[in-house]
């Protein structure tokens, strides 16, 4: 329980954010996106980070297997690019479960007449509702890029400054293109993180992984990524 302590607490912090940004934050964020803020290039392009990371996933899965296959061991850069793959595409899957879960209305009406915030002034959750119009949290984009800079946050901490600079980036041209709500935003931030942090502890913990698959990891050494690390102890 001790060890899982953090990470309860971390969940309820997400919850009591999200409650806070439902309530209270939400709408009035959204309207000023909209009237003041307004779209513009700059901000499309900040929120795009995401999908060139998507984009990136399964060539990164290729290559690291063919080189596995072709060169035997794994440099611990792409031993760390394979687990950011592995991280981004479980944390999709999760959020796309979670959408259809929640069904909550986008700020804004962006495919076939859905409901919104601006246009039409609906605003809530719609549970298991289904559709493209019922899919605004968690924020997918806030999820994919988490779940990367996280595990990159994991995985060289002496350069944290900068693997959180892409999710502010993200964030911000996410709220001025108007595109999610901030609740929207702080689930998946929470959601990405919490994939990545999963993704890492498995991939440092050999007893919890098949041998096989465990000595992909470490070829020859006997140890973990993680445990080779000479930072080890800072990022458990």
């Amino acid at each position: 329980m001790t060890v899982l302590r953090p990470y309860l607490w971390a969940f309820l912090t997400c919850v009591v954010l999200v409650v806070l940004s439902e309530t209270f934050v939400d709408r009035p964020a959204a309207t000023f996106a909209h009237d003041v803020i307004g779209r513009n290039i700059v901000l499309d392009t900040m929120q795009r980070v995401p999908e060139w990371l998507n984009s990136c996933a399964i060539p990164v899965l290729v290559v690291t297997g063919l080189w596995r296959l072709g060169r035997g061991d794994l440099p611990r850069t792409a031993q760390v690019l394979f687990l950011a793959a592995i991280s981004l595409l479980l944390a999709s899957a999760i959020k796309d479960q979670l959408k259809f879960a929640f069904g909550h209305t986008w700020p804004d009406t962006w495919i076939n007449h859905n409901p919104s915030w601006i246009k039409d002034g609906v605003y809530g959750f719609f549970p298991f509702h289904g559709g493209p119009g019922y899919a605004s949290f968690p924020s997918g984009h806030m999820t994919v890029v988490t779940s990367v800079m996280g595990l990159f946050w994991l995985a060289w901490p002496r350069l944290r400054a900068v693997w959180i600079l892409p999710a502010l980036i993200t964030a911000i041209g996410l709220y001025g293109m108007d595109y999610h709500f901030v609740g929207d935003m702080i689930a998946g931030s929470f959601l990405g993180s919490a994939v990545a942090a999963a993704t890492w502890s498995i991939a440092a913990a050999p007893a919890a992984l098949p041998q096989a698959l465990y000595a992909s990891f470490s070829p020859g050494t006997g140890q973990s990524i993680a445990t080779s690390s000479p930072r080890s102890e800072s990022v458990r």
